[in-house]
Order: structure tokens, then C-alpha cells, then sequence
């Protein structure tokens, strides 16, 4: 039976951090308990169905920041309309200082296995600066009261070149967060989207961020620590200890299939990627009609195989793409791939077509060659 992954949107947070552009909303809980009702109905009456459910992932916004027992109906709404794996991976985000001990208890019991920790940083004056709502302080209580409780499977999210922030600071951060020995690792770098505050201050000199350069020797920094530490470089952004990858971001990178629910939520499912309404108030009136968003072609899922396979250390494999597409990579893509292995931004190893290290930092570049 085939096996997708299910994502849930849940866009409530306690006070919207400065560099955020994603759909998520403050002050907005008196809508919270119709929202779970209406994804619970969206849940309840989609129309996809005889498939196991391999992952599910509760994103957001910050889902710890509502009722635990909302996330509990969710999970059991998600097990009562279709089959879920008996060893699904499933992950929720949590943020310091939304996490309480009843909440990670919940959490446990209604199967959630994998916790993703939204921290960006170890220096309170830096969080401060970006409108995170917590402390490092408060994170390493949260950290190990989920150790306690048993969680053997943790992300950590981090964020390279904030503001004020310096190659030896990215360091200790680095090295500090080693230190706690998480499953799983995530670093961005910091961009600045458009309508963001963290974008007004910076133009309005309240704020210097680091330059391109110094936010290159950062990543590579922090790729050289992890990777001395035991932690496998497996996607541009994301270190994992053995076996420890994550299984439902590899498989969106693997272009296997997924739904979501919620507000924003996008599907893509039967060569299709549809969404939902973007704010709460148009999604709980028409949480059952999707917006299309794309059709794909074969050449359209060819092009998109190599950009999301792309993002993978290992890259794509030929004889998979091979199996997909029926026709070898190597001449489907030969104009593409030829000017790239010329620029030093991709090699050919074996079965596998992946960034060098130079295309590492100019991957933007490579991925643009597939959209």
C-alpha cells in the first residue's frame, strides 16, 4: 500500500517573532477553538483515502502554544479517517516558553515521538533582538524535562547570521547546542523577507546583520563542528545522528506525497499541488475548497525531482530518476547539467548527480536551473 505524510497547520503564536513572513497570527485565540473544529471536519471529509500514513507533522505558527488536548483530538481524528503506520514518525513544533510538563505528557500519549524545538539561538540579548519570546535558560529546562519524560528523538532549530552575530559566536552556539547531544539538527541562515519588522529595522539602521561573507564562513563553521561530532550532513540546512534524518522533510525531498490541513496548508497529491485559504477567518468558511496551484507535467515533476534532490548532500539518484521518468537524467538534463558541472556547482559520482562544494554555497543558482 502506498504511504504518504500528513502535515497540520496550526498558526497560533503567543507574539509573532520579528523576522516571521510564515502564515501564523497573535492575538487571535478566541478563534482557536472553532479553527480545531473545522480541521477536524477537513480532516474527517477528505476524499483521498487507501494509503498508510508513513509521517505526520504538526507545524506552524508555534502549535505549544494551544491546548494540549486540541493537538490529541487532531492525532486521534488523523487515526480514526485513515491508517497510520504502526511506526509513523510523529513530530511537533514546540518553542520555549509555551511548553509546559502536561503538555509534553499529552504529547507522549497521543504518539508523538519526535519533538522540534524552535530555540534560533543561545544568547538571550540576540533573541531579545529578534522577538523570541523565551530564554536559552528557559530551553534547557524545556530540553531536559523532555528527556525526562522519555523523548529519544529531538530537533533542534538554530539561525545563522542574526543580528550583531560573529563567526566565534556562531561557534559556542554551535558547540553548546553538541553539547546537549540532540538526535537532529537544523540551521538556517536568516533571510529577510518583505512586511517583516526584523526587514524595517535593518533599513531603518536599528539593526546590522552580518554580511554574505561572514554568513558563508558561519555555515561553513557550523557544517565543520557538527560534522567532527558524529552529525551527517544529509540536506543543505539539516545534520542528523544515525538513522536519526527526518523522515517526512526527506520524503517532500524525495517528491513522495503529502496533505495538508489547515490554514495555508498545501497537498500534493496525483500531480497536483493545491492549498488553502490563508487566513482563519476564509478557512473555517471554505476549509473545503482548494486553490490548484499547479498541474504537473512530466517535464514539470521531471524539473521538480531535480530541484528538491538536489537540496540532498547525496543528491538524485540516476537509476531512481531512471525508475520515476523512464529516461536517464544525464540526457533528459544534458544542456542543464553539463553548464552546471562546468560552473563546479554539481558532479556526476557514480549513480548520484550532487553539489560540489562550491555548489553548496551557490545552490540558489543550481536549483534555478530546474524551475
Amino acid at each position: 500500500m502506498k504511504e504518504i505524510g500528513i502535515y497540520i497547520h496550526i498558526p497560533y503564536c503567543k507574539k509573532k517573532c520579528f523576522y516571521c513572513d510564515f502564515t501564523s497570527f497573535d492575538n487571535k485565540e478566541d478563534t482557536i477553538k472553532d479553527y480545531i473544529e473545522t480541521l477536524k471536519k477537513e480532516i474527517e471529509e477528505c476524499e483521498y483515502k487507501g494509503f498508510d500514513i508513513g509521517t505526520i507533522y504538526i507545524g506552524g505558527g508555534t502549535p505549544s502554544s494551544i491546548e494540549e488536548k486540541y493537538i490529541t483530538e487532531l492525532i486521534n481524528k488523523i487515526r480514526e479517517k485513515f491508517i497510520v503506520s504502526r511506526n509513523a514518525e510523529i513530530t511537533i513544533e514546540i518553542n520555549p516558553g509555551t511548553v509546559t510538563k502536561e503538555k509534553l505528557e499529552e504529547y507522549k500519549k497521543a504518539g508523538i515521538n519526535r519533538l522540534s524545538f524552535g530555540l534560533q539561538s543561545t544568547d538571550n540579548n540576540i533573541l531579545k533582538k529578534i522577538g523570541r519570546i523565551h530564554t536559552y535558560e528557559e530551553f534547557l529546562e524545556n530540553y531536559q524535562l523532555a528527556r525526562k519524560l522519555g523523548f529519544n528523538n529531538i530537533n533542534i532549530d538554530l539561525m545563522l547570521a542574526l543580528p550583531e552575530e560573529t563567526e566565534d559566536a556562531i561557534a559556542i552556539k554551535v558547540s553548546e547546542i553538541i553539547n546537549l547531544k540532540p538526535e537532529h539538527i537544523s540551521i538556517y541562515s536568516l533571510i529577510l523577507e518583505e512586511n517583516t519588522k526584523l526587514k524595517e529595522m535593518v533599513e531603518n539602521s536599528e539593526l546590522k546583520l552580518p554580511d554574505e561573507e561572514e554568513e558563508r564562513k558561519m555555515y561553513w563553521k557550523a557544517k565543520e563542528l557538527l560534522e567532527e561530532n558524529g552529525y551527517e550532513h544529509y540536506e543543505i540546512s539539516n545534520y542528523a545522528l544515525p538513522t536519526y534524518q527526518s523522515r517526512h522533510n526527506t520524503e517532500c525531498w524525495n517528491q513522495y506525497e503529502y496533505l495538508g490541513f489547515g490554514v495555508s496548508a498545501h497537498s500534493y497529491f496525483n500531480g497536483k499541488r493545491f492549498s488553502n485559504e490563508n487566513t482563519i477567518e476564509e478557512y473555517i468558511k471554505n476549509y473545503n475548497k482548494k486553490k490548484i496551484e499547479e498541474i504537473q507535467t512530466k517535464e514539470d515533476m521531471a524539473k521538480e525531482y531535480m530541484m528538491l534532490g538536489l537540496r540532498k548532500i547525496e543528491g538524485v539518484s540516476i537509476s531512481e530518476f531512471e525508475r520515476k521518468f523512464k529516461i536517464n537524467p544525464l540526457f533528459y538534463f544534458r544542456f542543464e547539467i553539463s553548464k552546471l558541472v562546468e560552473k563546479d556547482l554539481i558532479e556526476v559520482d557514480l549513480d548520484n548527480i550532487k553539489l560540489t562544494m562550491k555548489g553548496l554555497d551557490f545552490a540558489n543558482q543550481v536549483w534555478q536551473e530546474f524551475v
